[in-house]
């Protein structure tokens, strides 16, 4: 293993903090260089015969880019490193058993890129993961941000870098110190013993947003409001006066799905009824279009009033979102205009239409989980969310696919927001978020000041975590 490239002055800092401890996070945003830093890291176990196999594990559509990445900083010889998708974890027992073998035939440094991935410690991915980390000794978590929803999101992450940082076994005991539930909707409503937490990862995390280090040309953000038609609110009200009535418990999946019905409404979709019945398919409701032509949308026709004429990356929720708009600007502007990135697509369309938008094409219309990681799309300025999700970190993601290192000009964001209606809702639990991100990150940086290399202690002296 040879690395190509030097260090900047902040990973050298972050290298400086994470060589001396055989696990760790970067919680580095993009466009500031984790896969350098994580490289550097690596290499040093390397040479020092720590290791003999790196294991890096991604989102599946990041991992060309991420893999190009790796190539452009170090030059790997044939059969040290290995590449798995996240997702991949969740449904191949094949992928699972030969990475089980992998790691206990081969000293293994763990990559986990893209952390937030993994954040519920009951899905399978987790699981998986947590299993093969535990055959590791040195592990490192990738990822912009430490939270998405709430500080729960660490526990997961924590626990494949070991669980002796945080100091609990389950998640159930983390929650009894750290998390208060409302007793009718069983959500999460206040976090506790915040900074407890912040001085247990502070020695094992470099944190580092793009502002500190990198000048990059600013962001704007404007949104649009428009009006949903007269048929569509009221369509709107009768779902959600038909679904309160099955909130007498406020069970959180009712919630969702009211939530999911409201939204589905705001963008074009008819939610079917039978007689005072919601028609529901498995987990899902049986909706029609709600508009006989496309173009008649307000959303639609919103984002037509808006849409930039340079290179833009419209970002949708939902699949048919996507494919419509394809349909609608493709005849408007010309054939091979707009491209479609979604997950219906396989990965070499989606790579050839990536290779297209680079070129000539004007729209790269995507959803945030195919396109919100990995991606380098520096070239392009202009975003537009024409639906939004309630997950900030593939938003926060998805906006630094154009604001990162090469970006000359600045970036401009702009959203969709149907009027009165849920689409406010989530735009305000957005902001709600971001600011709690920014509080976690004044607590980690108090406790960096405050504390020198402070290490959990130990009342087993066995139980090292530090070489």
């Amino acid at each position: 293993m040879k690395l190509k490239t030097r260090l900047l002055d902040y990973q050298e800092r972050a290298v400086g903090k994470l060589c001396g401890v055989k696990v760790g996070a970067l919680y580095m945003e993009q466009g500031t260089g984790k896969t350098r830093t994580a490289l550097e890291l690596i290499h040093r176990r390397y040479l020092a015969d720590k290791i003999d196999h790196i294991l890096w594990l991604c989102p599946c559509n990041a991992l060309p880019d991420i893999r190009d990445n790796i190539s452009y900083h170090a030059e790997i010889e044939p059969g040290l490193l290995t590449m798995c998708g996240i997702e991949t974890l969740s449904s191949s027992a094949r992928a699972n058993s030969g990475l089980l073998t992998l790691t206990a035939e081969k000293r293994c440094y763990l990559i986990v890129d893209e952390s937030l991935l993994v954040k519920n410690p009951y899905a399978l991915r987790s699981q998986a993961i947590i299993r093969l980390s535990q055959q590791c000794i040195y592990k490192l978590i990738l990822n912009g941000t430490p939270i998405s929803r709430t500080e729960a999101d660490l526990f997961a992450q924590w626990y494949i870098l070991d669980w002796r940082i945080l100091g609990y076994r389950s998640y159930w005991s983390f929650a009894a110190n750290h998390l208060e539930y409302d007793e009718h909707t069983n959500r999460i409503v206040r976090t506790l013993n915040t900074e407890y937490l912040m001085s247990k990862i502070e020695p094992y995390t470099f944190q580092l947003s793009k502002s500190e280090c990198l000048s990059l040309p600013t962001k704007t953000y404007k949104t649009h409001y428009f009006r949903i038609t007269d048929e569509q609110e009221a369509h709107y009200d009768e779902i959600a006066d038909q679904m309160l009535f099955q909130l007498d418990e406020l069970k959180p999946e009712t919630l969702y799905r009211l939530f999911s019905a409201l939204q589905a409404i705001t963008s074009g979709k008819r939610i079917i009824v039978s007689g005072n019945r919601i028609i529901v398919s498995g987990n899902r409701f049986r909706t029609s279009p709600f508009f006989a032509c496309s173009q008649d949308n307000p959303r639609t026709q919103a984002l037509l009033e808006i849409l930039p004429t340079e290179k833009a990356i419209i970002f949708c929720k939902y699949t048919n979102e996507i494919h419509e708009l394809c349909t609608i600007l493709n005849e408007r502007l010309g054939e091979g205009c707009a491209l479609p990135f979604d997950g219906s697509l396989s990965k070499r369309a989606r790579q050839d239409n990536l290779k297209q938008f680079q070129g000539g094409a004007t729209y790269l219309i995507a959803n945030r989980g195919c396109a919100g990681y990995g991606l380098n799309l520096q070239f392009c300025r202009h975003i537009v969310y024409y639906s939004n999700d309630w997950d900030l970190a593939t938003r926060i993601q998805s906006e630094d696919r154009v604001h990162r290192i090469g970006q000359s000009q600045k970036v401009i964001v702009q959203d969709l927001c149907a009027a009165n209606t849920i689409d406010e809702r989530i735009s305000s639990c957005l902001t709600r978020k971001e600011n709690l991100l920014h509080l976690m990150k004044s607590l980690l940086r108090r406790q960096n000041k405050t504390q020198e290399w402070v290490r959990p202690q130990r009342s087993d002296p066995d139980e090292k975590i530090i070489p």
